[in-house]
């Protein structure tokens, strides 16, 4: 973002424009009426380019000439693939978040560096533990409540207990990910400042996951035996996070209750399964 103008005209690239996030954002923008007068949106997906590449992201760059940049693109998974390719994680990574500033800025610092030297408003937005459509359903693979979901539906429809792996006691702060696409939009119009924000549900909302487990099991209808496998690894017990500082922004804004985004979540896998990442 050029510091000296909020551009009359922006042209916004959101990358990753077919995960979990992208989609999100993409709803609120087309369907919610997020779009304002003077916007054009770019929903970018992995098969339009690589972003590893740094010619194809340059290419990117030349054809769409973006005032205005979202990246989200990412390998993304739950705990064990991150405990399994932790290193091809980060690798991927630092080549497409590089490769993104090189189009950006010529000059390799930080993003402090990048509003001192050249007048761009580069930032970094910290979501915690996001769900919601459009996910990775994935068994092994995916993040932990949609996973859940996937396991859940799929224990219901053979008749066979559920099989949660770790012991359901670590807490986390689950935030819904129509809620993040709306606050995306506003750190894109209004949040000036260059170090980064969490965007997160209160501290007095992290709960353990076999609460979350129970929420899935009544959103799903799902009245079988829930059996909890601690043979496998919990992960870090908490993850807490503090919103003061979105709080500070924005006071009233009104998170999504986590039964409610289950709820709606689990409906849109059981609407569009043929269609899911599974």
């Amino acid at each position: 973002m050029d510091s000296e103008t909020k551009a009359e005209f922006m042209r916004v690239l959101v990358t990753g424009g077919s995960g979990l996030l992208g989609k999100a954002i993409e709803q609120v923008v087309k369907q919610e009426g997020g779009c304002l007068e003077g916007e054009q949106w770019t929903f970018l997906s992995s098969k339009e380019a690589n972003l590893v590449d740094l010619q194809q992201t340059r290419a990117v760059f030349q054809k769409y000439r973006p005032t205005h940049v979202i990246h989200l693109a990412a390998k993304v998974g739950g705990l064990y693939l991150h405990m399994k390719e932790n290193l091809h994680f980060l690798w991927i990574f630092n080549c497409s978040n590089q490769n993104m500033i090189v189009c950006v800025c010529v000059d390799f610092t930080d993003y402090r560096g990048y509003f001192a030297q050249h007048g761009r408003r580069y930032t970094a937005v910290i979501p915690t533990n996001v769900y919601g459509p459009y996910d990775n359903f994935n068994f092994e693979n995916g993040h932990v409540l949609s996973a859940l979901m996937h396991k859940t539906y799929a224990a219901k429809k053979e008749g066979t207990p559920l099989q949660v792996w770790g012991s359901g006691t670590p807490r986390r702060q689950f935030i819904y990910s129509l809620d993040v696409a709306r606050l995306f939009l506003w750190v894109l119009r209004e949040y000036d400042e260059i170090d980064p924000i969490i965007l997160s549900v209160g501290e007095e909302e992290e709960l353990p996951i076999k609460d979350a487990v129970e929420m899935i099991a009544d959103a799903l209808d799902f009245k079988g035996q829930i059996v909890f496998d601690t043979s496998k690894s919990d992960g870090q017990i908490k993850k807490t996070a503090s919103n003061t500082k979105l709080r500070r922004y924005l006071p009233d804004f009104t998170f999504t209750p986590l039964s409610e985004g289950i709820k709606k979540t689990c409906d849109w896998f059981v609407h569009n399964y043929d269609i899911a990442r599974t």
